[in-house]
This record gives structure tokens, sequence and C-alpha cells, in this order.
């Protein structure tokens, strides 16, 4: 088991990969640096081998897929995860360690948002959409999360053994904000300055399907996580609807003795038991839900008696 063990996810990164694995071998000499390369074609992986990184390899392509194999194969106390376009500074990674060993937080966030974000990030349209997933997940899921997306964040070896990675691409951060909010993790903030893409340097983030799928990540993740509220609002929808559409309905009745727009009547009682199916649809399962906060719980023990095993032969 590694002490500290840095994540590089990688692909077609040649320009900027060299200088951020120095960085991170000067500031944190005691850690393992990983890059784990995506397909690249522009020899990304030589490079980090030549600067001194472990360089394995994911060919599913897609950020998501490369997390979800450095969480599988590497154990250490303490995980930094980073970008490999030199857009996060390697300074702020003894802090955000510091929090993990000494107070134990579950996830650090390397909080690009409270600094300078804002104007060294040029790409139209990423500054209105962190803030508004920011707000979004931090209102839906009652957080404190300064920065939803960003990618430099370190963690916990039981946050990495117990976090079940679904995304497939950079919605990612998302997901792991969403569950360390939804499973009481202890998230702390660090800020960072954040430097924009060297020039010659490209994101492979597309704003607007990579922001679809992230919105549609949380829309997800909320009917998951908080299904009595996302299904309870539905049935109030339903209900409501049912209510005013019946109401002319009672109306005429008392004045005549019929019922005029029988059809009308039809669907506000269909109508009112989808919302009543609603209900008791997000009833169970948050019932269900908190079943499974305690199944999880009950593994972060296991987790934790694993890693004490592991530390204990590496100590032996």
């Amino acid at each position: 088991m590694d002490k500290i063990a840095v994540l590089i996810p990688c692909y077609n990164e040649s320009r900027t990969i060299q200088k951020v694995v120095e960085d991170f071998k000067q500031v944190l000499p005691e850690a393992v640096i990983y890059v784990y390369d995506n397909n690249s074609t522009d020899g990304t992986d030589r490079i980090a081998e030549q600067a001194g990184a472990v360089v394995r390899y994911e060919y599913k392509q897609g950020k998501g897929n490369v997390i979800r194999r450095m969480f599988r194969d590497i154990d250490a106390e303490c995980y930094i995860m980073t970008d490999g376009d030199d857009t996060y500074p390697a300074e702020a990674a003894p802090e955000m360690i510091r929090l993990v060993f000494e107070q134990n937080a579950d996830m650090v966030v390397g909080d690009r948002l409270s600094s300078t974000y804002f104007t060294e990030n040029k790409r139209a349209f990423h500054n209105f959409g962190n803030s508004l997933v920011r707000k979004s997940i931090n209102m839906l899921f009652d957080a404190d999360i300064k920065d939803m997306m960003t990618g430099y964040r370190a963690f916990s070896y039981l946050f990495v053994k117990s976090f079940p990675v679904l995304s497939k691409g950079f919605e990612i951060e998302t997901e792991m904000s969403i569950h360390a909010a939804d499973k009481n993790m202890q998230v702390e903030n660090v800020i960072i300055d954040y430097r924009d893409r060297p020039e010659g340097s490209v994101s492979k983030l597309n704003t607007f399907s990579d922001g679809f799928r992230v919105l549609r990540t949380i829309a997800r993740m909320y009917q998951t996580f908080k299904p009595m509220n996302f299904f309870g609002l539905i049935s109030a929808v339903l209900a409501i609807l049912s209510i005013i559409f019946m109401i002319p309905i009672i109306i005429d009745y008392t004045k005549t003795g019929l019922v005029p727009h029988f059809p009308t009547l039809i669907v506000c009682g269909f109508s009112m038991l989808a919302a009543m199916q609603a209900f008791f649809s997000g009833l169970i399962l948050k019932t269900m839900g908190q079943k499974n906060r305690q199944d999880f719980e009950m593994e972060l023990q296991t987790i934790r008696i694993h890693r004490d095993e592991l530390l204990g032969d590496l100590k032996g």
C-alpha cells in the first residue's frame, strides 16, 4: 500500500504531462505518481514515463472509466486526483493531504471558483455551467461543496474503496460530490489558484454535450438518493392538476346533479391514482434507501478492517 498516490488520468496531454509529473514529484517526493493513459495518440505515456511516473492504461474511453480503473487498482492511505493539463497547482496538495490525515476528511475539494477560475477560464459558458451545477447540488442535497466540477481532489482510502463509479465521462466529479453529500462523508474545501490551459493544449470537455450529461446525472442521482422528494413532487403536481380540473365538475354536479364532462372526470380520477402511486413509490424507495445507508456504514467497517490489514502487512 502506498502512503500517498497521485492519480493523473490522461488523454493526449503531451504538451503538459511532463511538467505536471515533475511538479508533483517536487512537492510530494514521497508519493507514487500514476499516469493512466486513455488511448492517447501523441506520446503522452512515453513522456510521463520518462518524467518518472508509473504509467498504466485504460482502453475504455472516458474519464469516468479511467477513474474506475484507478480506484480498483491502487491501494493508498491518501489519494490525490489531478488532471494532466497543468491547470491545477501541485503546491496545494500538502494542505489537502493534511486534511485527510489529520482531520479525517473523506474528500477534499480543490476549490477554483473562490479564487481565479472566473477570470482565468476563457471557455464560453463554463463559468455559468459550474455555478449552476454547484448551486443545484448544494440546494438539492443540502451540501456545502464549493466546486462541484473540479478535477483536483484528495480522498481517503475509505472513500475510494466505497465509491461505486457509474459514470463513464466527465460527469464523474458530479457523481463524487453527490455520493459524499448523500453518505454524510466529511468534505473539506481548499481554495486553489486555477490557471487556464497553456496555448496549444485543447480541452476534451464539450460544453454542451458534457454539460447535458452532468445535468442528467444530477437528475438521476436526485431520483436515486432523494426518492421521496423526487416522487413527492410528481405526486403533488398530479394531485393539484386533478383537483383543479375536478372543482368545476363538482360545482356543476352540486347545481344540476349532472356530470357534463365525464371524460374529464375519468382523467382526474386516474391522475389522482397516479399521484397516490408516485407518493407510495417515493415512500418505499426512501425506506430502501435508509436500509442501503445502514448497509453502507457496515461496509465501511469492512473496508476499514481491510485497510488496517494492508497497513499491518506493510509495517511487517
